[in-house]
């Protein structure tokens, strides 16, 4: 038999056989399975940014799953909406057991047979993306400028009220308030402003660390180095006037990498200075790394760059990489660290690696990838992170010395193309898992976790030593109860409002949060309504 009526009875064999009863109920179970789909070169995602791998799962589902669910995953007259309840739990966990060991009593046939562990696990996460909604350019920043509420936010402790103080930066990624009402923030490829309490003017801050503007558009992202990134007050600035400033120190020709290249190296380094008017002054070195350790063309869009304090004298800075992940695992490198250091840039005595040979002696934590957010937590004591993973595996973790924190060895989540991570076997790093130490909080799919800080303040006395987190992609603001065991308590504060940068706590106890968007992005401050 051939031509067309072989290819008919093809087809309905692929309709009769294709139907993922993965962790949902309604497909028949098939007579026989359709073979494990080979990798396919597919198109990229334009809603993703330049530089990622594209997605392969969603090809997996085509060719697995959408005869059934439909290829929105809506359902079909064949098998049920993926994007409802699901009876078996929409977890990561019960999604996989569900795909692979099927549920025999529903008509569910066992999966684990015709696609493999490995993709599995992507394709839930691929489904659970799905089940989040794709907010596509306003995930990015890129789409409709963020629109305001008018209307109070009822939330489960306090109303709160949003007003936008200032609009009009550019890349933004750190804010500081100042005691006195006013805000220093600082714009990657322009420096640190000093803008008004009430919003009416905004300064260029003279006399800082040279600061480049130039940049490449990579999907929808700016990508480039020698950029600003955090600035944070000395936790005794009303007595010290003490500013902090983390930058991209660009350099040409200062390393055997830039000299045979060509081109230029960069790597994150920490300051601080007081100000004289809108005038940069008294600057002094906290932390920079030895010059040999500078990368080229390195993207400071995953360098972390955050800053915070401890109640002991100690300053704590992240250091990311998220491009070339062979110096993370590497103690002669910064790339994937937390750094310690006195406040005024000695090394202290007592950080882990101090007497390692080879090490730098300010590491205090490895293995990290993109840590966007650090805050210590007076009530307990304990130093928190947030961290981005690939794709899932965006990560809360308790920080603690000489620990490492497993990357590139291992996540949670997927790489962006939908497989593990293989930058383990890619690398040749050998390690055991137990001497890894696993994130607290776990969010997959990934919300694009971004700063975070413990509430301390007046206005809202429900949230006292709260965390508060914001997200980019998920566009939300999160307000969260957590201790060494994880998550005690977890409310969604705003809702898909747009891309939270950078979160704070005013000197009145109000949040003030940092709004991305290229339109033009915003300070917004955050009171009980009615104040």
């Amino acid at each position: 038999m051939d031509g067309p009526m072989k290819r008919s009875l093809l087809a309905l064999s692929i309709i009769a056989f294709a139907c993922l009863a993965a962790a949902l109920s309604g497909c028949q179970n098939p007579a026989s399975r359709l073979g494990t789909a080979g990798p396919e070169e597919t198109e990229g995602d334009p809603a993703r940014d330049a530089w990622v791998l594209p997605d392969e799962m969603g090809a997996i589902y085509a060719a697995q799953c959408a005869v059934c669910h439909g290829p929105d995953q809506r359902g079909s007259s064949l098998g049920p909406s993926l994007l409802g309840d699901l009876t078996r739990g929409d977890s990561v966990e019960a999604l996989v057991k569900s795909i692979t060991k099927g549920a025999p009593d529903a008509g569910m046939p066992a999966w684990r047979d015709v696609i493999s562990d490995d993709d599995v696990r992507g394709l839930v996460i691929y489904l659970l993306e799905k089940r989040a909604g794709d907010r596509g350019a306003d995930g990015q920043g890129v789409g409709e400028p963020p629109q305001i509420p008018t209307k109070a936010i009822e939330t489960r402790h306090h109303a709160l009220s949003i007003e936008t103080v200032y609009a009009g930066l550019s890349e933004p990624y750190g804010i500081a308030p100042l005691p006195d009402g006013r805000f220093l923030v600082t714009e990657k490829m322009r420096g640190i402003s000093i803008v008004e309490a009430d919003g009416s003017d905004a300064v260029l801050v003279e006399g800082t660390p040279k600061i480049w503007n130039d940049s490449v558009l990579r999907g929808t992202a700016y990508t480039g180095s020698g950029w600003a990134h955090e600035v944070a007050l000395h936790p005794d600035y009303r007595n010290n006037g003490w500013i902090y400033f983390v930058y991209g120190d660009r350099c040409a020709d200062c390393n055997e990498a830039s000299r045979a290249s060509g081109k230029t190296a960069a790597m994150l380094r920490l300051v601080r200075g007081r100000l004289d008017g809108a005038r940069w002054v008294d600057e002094e070195t906290i932390w920079e790394a030895p010059k040999a350790t500078y990368p080229i063309d390195g993207a400071e869009n995953g360098a972390s760059a955050r800053i915070t304090f401890d109640d002991h004298g100690y300053v704590y800075l992240t250091v990311g990489q998220f491009t070339d992940y062979a110096g993370v695992q590497d103690l002669s490198r910064p790339d994937g660290k937390t750094i310690r250091m006195h406040d005024d840039g000695r090394t202290p005595a007592d950080n882990p690696f101090v007497d390692t040979p080879g090490a730098l002696p300010s590491i205090w934590t490895l293995g990290h990838r993109n840590a966007q957010g650090i805050d210590f937590d007076r009530r307990t004591g304990l130093l928190w992170s947030s961290e981005h993973g690939p794709r899932g595996g965006d990560e809360l973790n308790w920080i603690r010395p000489g620990h490492n924190y497993g990357w590139p060895m291992v996540s949670l989540g997927v790489d962006y193309d939908g497989r593990p991570v293989p930058y383990a076997k890619k690398l040749g790093i050998e390690y055991d898992p137990a001497d890894l130490t696993p994130t607290v909080i776990d969010w997959t799919p990934s919300p694009g976790v971004s700063s975070i800080v413990f509430y301390r303040g007046v206005l809202f006395p429900e949230w006292q030593d709260h965390l508060i987190v914001g997200t980019l992609s998920r566009g939300d603001l999160w307000r969260y109860v957590v201790d060494e065991h994880g998550e005690q308590e977890r409310e969604v504060l705003i809702d898909g409002l747009g891309r939270f940068r950078d979160v704070e706590v005013g000197p009145n106890g109000e949040l003030i949060a940092l709004l991305e968007h290229r339109s033009g992005s915003m300070i917004l401050r955050i009171k009980p309504a009615g104040r």
